[in-house]
């Protein structure tokens, strides 16, 4: 298992909601480490930590950023992502759709607790896609 930044070990890795981090999509297999979850270590320096619930609008705003998620690249096994596609998204791209307006909904038990040294809670929650 990958460093977890939240524990500070090995150990277990958290949610925003401080549980047990939840999977986030195994189909499309997701993740900096693609094993479904949105783990987080040193190596993962966008911070694939948020778990998020894609939009046709947030692929277009992702796309605009230089970002396309939605063509598939075989190359990296990627497979192209569709709206209602679960993701690990970059903290940081997460906040700038937040931002910007356009953010997707967030499976809060399934974004990592290192997320909330870049994007508050209280943002998170106001886009949760599951209850809390």
């Amino acid at each position: 298992m990958p460093f977890d930044h939240a524990s500070g070990s090995g150990g277990a890795p958290r949610s925003v909601l401080g549980g047990p981090l939840a999977d986030c999509s195994h189909d499309p297999k997701t993740g900096f480490y693609r094993d479904g979850c949105c783990h987080t270590g040193p190596e993962d320096r966008g911070v694939h930590t948020v778990c998020a619930v894609l939009t046709d609008e947030f692929l277009k705003f992702s796309m605009s950023r230089g970002n396309d998620l939605s063509t598939p690249r075989p190359e990296y096994d990627f497979p192209g992502l569709r709206p209602g596609d679960r993701w690990c998204l970059c903290a940081a791209r997460w906040l700038e759709a937040f931002e910007a307006g356009c953010a997707p909904r967030v499976v809060l038990s399934a974004t990592h607790a290192r997320t909330l040294a870049l994007v508050p809670l209280a943002a998170l929650a106001a886009h949760a896609a599951d209850a809390h």
